[in-house]
């Protein structure tokens, strides 16, 4: 008989992100774990945490990134209702239908971006009304709290958590496919469960590349 240790995996390891649908670098992190997911032996849970709620309390935002988290509650509280009345399986694909519009399409008016969004994946219209009223917003705090709980309030949006082990990032640009995405993970995935190991970090010099 084989020993326990030699036998096959029979389940991939729990991965789960949180994210923030207007956050480039969260939706480019998005799109590079999509393609590890093909790669490794991964499965991918998706959760909302809201650069709305981590700003909340701040009042040293000037006032354009201000204006902008004002607008950054509708497309979390949209969300979390969507999950709240059709269960977790809507959150990835309303992702995509509104990231794909914020940061492929550059739209800027969030109450389209939602209402396209919903229509796309064939969820009611009448969740649009949810984006400007905080009926959601204890359960958008909640999963809020539970990402930012692993990793501390120093950080922001996208975080990921696989093992036990969870780490703000990776911030990356332009999304790694291929063998790249699969390093990129094992290094990940490696520096974070280093015990003592909290930060490695340089410079960004260049934005998000969409393509």
């Amino acid at each position: 008989m084989a020993d326990a240790k030699d036998s096959p995996k029979t389940s991939r390891d729990a991965v789960e992100m949180w994210f923030d649908p207007i956050c480039p670098w969260a939706w480019m992190t998005s799109r590079w774990l999509m393609e590890v997911e093909t790669l490794r032996d991964i499965e991918v849970t998706w959760s909302v945490m809201s650069l709305a709620v981590l700003n909340e309390h701040r009042h040293d935002l000037d006032a354009a990134y201000r204006a902008r988290m004002d607008e950054a509650w509708g497309p979390v509280r949209v969300i979390i209702a969507a999950v709240e009345a059709h269960g977790d399986s809507v959150i990835k694909p309303l992702y995509d239908a509104m990231g794909t519009r914020i940061h492929l399409r550059r739209m800027n008016d969030f109450d389209e971006v939602i209402r396209e969004s919903l229509e796309e994946v064939g969820l009611p219209a009448e969740l649009a009304k949810e984006a400007h009223h905080k009926k959601h917003d204890a359960a958008l705090h909640r999963s809020h709290k539970r990402g930012i709980g692993l990793v501390g309030t120093e950080v922001g949006t996208p975080i990921i958590a696989v093992d036990g082990v969870a780490f703000f990032g990776p911030v990356v640009t332009p999304a790694p496919k291929g063998e790249d995405a699969a390093r990129l993970w094992d290094g990940c995935v490696l520096v974070a469960s280093t015990p003592g190991f909290f930060e490695l970090k340089r410079t960004r010099t260049l934005g998000p590349i969409f393509t």
